[in-house]
C-alpha cells in the first residue's frame, strides 16, 4: 500500500501524520511520501523521522478580496498542478490530509484524479481548510467527539482520536533518564510548546520558586530554545537553592517519556499535547494560546476541563501569583490529582492510529 501524506506548517499537523505513517509502515509495510512546503516545520521533522518529503509552493487562503487575491489564486492553481505531478509519479493508493495550507491543493488534486482521500482534524474547532476539504474527502477523522457538527457532511465524519496518542501510550519513562527525577517526590512540568511561550515563561519563572518552597516537589521546566539562555540565567539562584529539584531544559526529544513521570503539567492546549497527556492520564493546568485561528486552543482546553481532566487558566488571568496559587493547591491535594488523572486517562484514545489505519485500508481497496 502506498500512502501520501499532505500537511504541515506546525507540529500539530505533522506529529499525528508521522505517528500514523510509522504505524502503517509497521502494520502494513506501507510506502510513505510526505508533501509539504519549504517553510513549515515539516521541512525538518519529516526527513529527521526517516521519510521522504516533496515540497510545493503554497500560500494561505484569503477570507477577503484584496490586491493580492489574483496572485493567491494563481499560486493555488500552480500548487494543484504541482501536486498532480507528484501524484502521477508516486501513484498513491490513498492520500491523507492532516491540515495546513498544503493539504488543500494536494487533497483536491487527489480527488480530481479519483484517488481516495482521508483528512484528519486535530482540534475541537476545525480549520477552514478541513471544512472545505470535507466536501470532497472520503472520510473526516476527528480527534474530539462533537466536532462533527462543524462539518457540512457530518455523516462522513468518524471519531478516531489523534494518532499521536498511540505512540504516547507506549511511553515507560525510561526515555527520560537524562532528566534526574527522584521517584519518591512529585514532579511538575512546564512546557510552552515547540517554540516556547513568552507569557507562560514569565508567569512560571515567577511562580516556580514559591511552589518549590511550599513542598518537596521537583520541577522540570522546558523553556523553548529561544528563551533558554535568558531563563537559565534568571533562575540560576533557584537551581542553587533547590539542588536537583529544578531542572531547566531548552527542549526534550521525547516528551511522552517525560510526561509518563509527571504528576502535574502546565502547558498550552495544542491538540498533539492533549492527545499525549490523555493517553498517559496526566493532570494539567492548561493555558490556551489566544493567538491561534478560531481560538481553537481554548475550545480544546474546555473539553478537558469540563471532563475534570484539567484546569483551564486563561492567559488574561495568568500571572506568577495566580499560577503559583493554583499549582500549590493542586499539588497539595493528592485525591484531586488522582481524580484528574483518571478523568484524563478516560479521554485517551490509545488505539487512534489503528482506528485511522482501518479506515485507510478500507478506502484504499
Amino acid at each position: 500500500m502506498r500512502v501520501l501524506f499532505a500537511g504541515g506548517g506546525t507540529g500539530g499537523h505533522i506529529y499525528p501524520a508521522l505517528a500514523l505513517a510509522r504505524h502503517l509502515v509497521a502494520t502494513d509495510r506501507a510506502e510513505i511520501l510526505f508533501v509539504g512546503t519549504e517553510h513549515g516545520m515539516e521541512k525538518e521533522l519529516v526527513p529527521a523521522a526517516g521519510f521522504r518529503l516533496e515540497t510545493i509552493p503554497v500560500v494561505g487562503m484569503q477570507r477577503r478580496l484584496s490586491l493580492q487575491t489574483g496572485r493567491v489564486v494563481f499560486l493555488a492553481a500552480s500548487a494543484v498542478l504541482a501536486a498532480r505531478r507528484i501524484l502521477r509519479q508516486f501513484k498513491p493508493d490513498l492520500v491523507v490530509g492532516t491540515g495546513g495550507y498544503v493539504a488543500g491543493p494536494v487533497v483536491l488534486a487527489a480527488a480530481l484524479a479519483r484517488i481516495p482521500t482521508v483528512i484528519h482534524e486535530q482540534n475541537a474547532i476545525p480549520g477552514l481548510t478541513n471544512i472545505l476539504l470535507s466536501r470532497i474527502a472520503g472520510r473526516v477523522c476527528l480527534s474530539f467527539p462533537g466536532t462533527e457538527h462543524y462539518f457540512p457532511r457530518p455523516k462522513r465524519t468518524v471519531f478516531t482520536g489523534n494518532p499521536r496518542a498511540s505512540e504516547a501510550a507506549a511511553a515507560t519513562g525510561k526515555g527520560a533518564s537524562d532528566v534526574f527525577l527522584r521517584p519518591d517526590r512529585p514532579v511538575f512540568l512546564c512546557v510552552g510548546g515547540s517554540h516556547g511561550s513568552a507569557k507562560l515563561n514569565q508567569a512560571f519563572s515567577e511562580a516556580v520558586g514559591q511552589v518549590l518552597a511550599a513542598g518537596d516537589a521537583q520541577a522540570v521546566y522546558i523553556t523553548g530554545k529561544r528563551y533558554f539562555a535568558e531563563l537559565e540565567a534568571k533562575l540560576a539562584p533557584l537551581t542553587l537553592r533547590f539542588p536537583n529539584r529544578l531542572q531547566i531544559l531548552p527542549y526534550h526529544p521525547d516528551l511522552p517519556e517525560l510526561l509518563s513521570r509527571t504528576d502535574l503539567l502546565i502547558c498550552r492546549a495544542g491538540a498533539t499535547t492533549l492527545a499525549e497527556i490523555t493517553a498517559l492520564g496526566v493532570p494539567a493546568v492548561l493555558v490556551p494560546s489566544p493567538n491561534v485561528t478560531n481560538n481553537h486552543q481554548e475550545h480544546n482546553a474546555k473539553f478537558l476541563a469540563e471532563q475534570g481532566a484539567a484546569v483551564l487558566l486563561k492567559e488574561s488571568q495568568l500571572s506568577g501569583q495566580s499560577l503559583a496559587e493554583l499549582m500549590m493547591e493542586l499539588l497539595s491535594d493528592g485525591k484531586r490529582l488522582k481524580k484528574m488523572a483518571a478523568a484524563s486517562r478516560a479521554l485517551g484514545v490509545r488505539d487512534a492510529a489503528e482506528r485511522m489505519a482501518a479506515i485507510i485500508r478500507k478506502l484504499a481497496q
